[in-house]
């Protein structure tokens, strides 16, 4: 998989996930028993292990620890060059593993289906070339999906185009273009699989930091409306309070007035390097399960990110960012690209609610409580 697209936090745990290297399991390992467990499949928690190095027996604890908060939901990320290598030859292997830990837990599944993710398309398996939002690509999307939903039935919503502010702001993507190509999509899947709800996900920081609202209403398609968010500025500073991230979620009711609305990834980072912190982590928790609370008739799901931070250097981000609408003052000691790049990275592997070495972090024991204070949403 090629490690180049790394640009947001979703398409960072999507590569996490495709590359889990299962070791042998050794004997004393067990299997976690069954625990009758009140699932809330509005909520959900994005669930990694600590390491992409694992035995299976210790990915089935890492799921049956997720699950036990509460949570009904996982994420899936899909990218076409790993599910689909050859054409009309998939490649179950991995996605089966997951799919499989979320059914025995209870879970249901968003996923996310990489065609437009950010500033890039893709990835595309090498036999399909660099395809443009053609009729020919919609042929072939259909058909993946098809498959892809034919074989996992806790699969119930999907997202196609992920931070399209990005893709029509910084990568000049076409808004007439992306919107024929997924009604055009839409209206076949829909067909087929009449019990899934096919929407689009936007970056509510990106859109907030760069008044960036319209590009929602110029996508008025699909059955939801999805956000990623995190307490960032434009160099991935967290530079919200608590309390004022709480008012940036308001926004997503304002741009979406006639839609339900996914949470997609909601976050707090602990890593002091951008300013985190585990205090205002468990604040933001409590903060924003509150807001779901407030609001939960407007959404169809609120997935937090994540479970496990990742150990230091393994969240890099190799394309080219950030956003050309970022001047870095010459002198400034900032370093332009390298200095938002690696506070990118700070913050996604130090994003989770359990460190590495398995120390639970005080916001583990707050979204227990705020899932279960939940529990009736």
């Amino acid at each position: 998989m090629d490690k180049k697209i790394l640009g947001a936090i979703g398409a960072a745990i999507a590569i996490a996930m495709a590359v889990l290297i299962l070791l042998p399991n050794t004997p004393s390992n067990l299997s976690p028993e069954p625990v009758s467990v009140r699932h809330n499949e509005k909520l959900g928690i994005i669930i990694n292990p600590p390491s992409k190095e694992v035995t299976l027996d210790q990915l089935k604890k890492v799921y049956f620890e997720a699950s036990l908060t509460g949570i009904g939901r996982n994420n899936l990320y899909l990218f076409w060059n790993h599910i689909e290598p050859q054409e009309d030859q998939y490649n179950w292997k991995d996605t089966d593993i997951m799919m499989s830990l979320n059914k025995q837990n209870g879970l249901a599944v968003t996923l996310y289906f990489s065609v437009v993710n950010g500033r890039i398309t893709g990835p595309y398996p090498d036999w399909m070339g660099e395809p443009g939002l053609d009729p020919v690509l919609e042929k072939k999307l259909v058909k993946t999906l098809d498959a892809v939903l034919s074989r996992y039935g806790i699969i119930d919503y999907v997202i196609i185009g992920g931070e399209l502010d990005s893709y029509f702001n910084d990568a000049n993507g076409d808004v007439e273009q992306y919107n024929e190509f997924f009604n055009n999509v839409y209206a076949e899947l829909k067909q087929k699989h009449p019990n899934v709800q096919f929407g689009n996900a936007f970056s509510l920081h990106n859109i907030v930091n760069k008044n960036l609202d319209h590009y929602v209403s110029d996508v008025d398609a699909g059955d939801f409306v999805a956000f990623t968010y995190l307490p960032v500025d434009r160099l991935n500073d967290i530079s919200r309070t608590p309390e004022d991230a709480k008012k940036d979620l308001q926004k997503m009711l304002e741009l979406v007035p006639d839609k339900k609305i996914g949470v997609f990834e909601i976050s707090w980072s602990t890593s002091d390097f951008v300013n985190g912190s585990e205090q205002a982590q468990a604040k933001f928790i409590a903060e924003s399960y509150d807001f779901y609370r407030e609001n939960a008739s407007k959404f169809e799901f609120f997935t937090w990110y994540r479970q496990y931070d990742r150990p230091e250097g393994t969240c890099g981000i190799e394309q080219n960012f950030p956003s050309p609408t970022i001047t870095i003052a010459p002198g400034s000691g900032l370093g332009g690209n390298e200095y938002v790049k690696e506070r990118l990275s700070k913050y996604t592997c130090n994003a989770g609610l359990i460190k590495t070495d398995n120390t639970q972090k005080s916001g583990w024991a707050e979204i227990k409580k705020q899932i279960q204070l939940s529990e009736n949403s």
